[in-house]
């Protein structure tokens, strides 16, 4: 304020337009801030909203049922074809399990896999763990894993702890459903239409035959 000088015309435009300046290059500074803090918060909120949307598809993955096998079968494609039974009936039911489990394992290991990148230090011990034993051939439970999991994501949506009463069973991979059954019926069923196709093209034929026999049996007029 000691600065500013109203004593004449010249003096004054000089102080006004000097604050402008001032006051533009302030605003200009806080917005420049703002708007770097705002990408940064935005950047963030990108990569946690990522983080918890994988983490969730990996415990939906590892704890999706409550009953049946809790467990995953660490066998490979090829122990299950040495281990597979002679029978045609028994080898078709081996079959259809054997790649039910197969399945299973492919997608606990890639949600395995997620958690080792995005989740915390617990979960990373807890899925190394896991991971480890699958390598081994060993069969593993995920629950432990699960619970760890639901809590961390309760927690990063601002949602409360489970509630005391609330008795939950232990929790197991999702099972996969097998499509060998689903394509042998559209097997089938193409199979049928196909054989329709034939017995409409032979009615077709046959009725060429009765219209040249037909044909045939006709005399013309001048030849009589």
């Amino acid at each position: 304020m000691r600065s500013m000088d109203f004593s004449s015309w010249e003096a004054a435009m000089t102080t006004i337009v000097g604050l402008a300046v001032f006051t533009l290059l302030g605003v200009g500074i806080r917005m420049l801030m703002m708007q770097t803090i705002q990408q940064r918060r935005e950047r963030m909120n990108r990569q946690i909203n990522e983080r918890v949307k994988t983490l969730m598809a990996a415990y939906r993955t590892l704890g999706g049922s409550f009953t049946g096998q809790l467990t995953v079968d660490p066998t490979h494609l090829r122990d299950m074809r040495e281990r597979a039974p002679t029978g045609e009936g028994q080898q078709e039911s081996a079959a259809a399990t054997s790649e039910r489990a197969r399945r299973i394992r492919d997608a606990v290991e890639a949600a395995l896999a997620d958690i080792l990148l995005l989740g915390t230090e617990e979960h990373c011990r807890l899925a190394g763990q896991a991971a480890s034993d699958l390598a081994a051939g060993r069969p593993i439970h995920t629950a432990e894993l699960v619970v760890s999991l639901r809590s961390f994501i309760r927690s990063a949506l601002d949602l409360g702890p489970m509630p005391d009463d609330v008795v939950i069973p232990l929790q197991g991979p999702t099972r996969t459903q097998g499509s060998a059954g689903r394509g042998k019926a559209d097997a089938d069923r193409s199979g049928n239409k196909g054989g329709g196709g034939g017995n409409g093209g032979g009615g077709g034929g046959m009725g060429m035959g009765a219209d040249t026999v037909h044909g045939a049996e006709v005399v013309p007029p001048h030849a009589t």
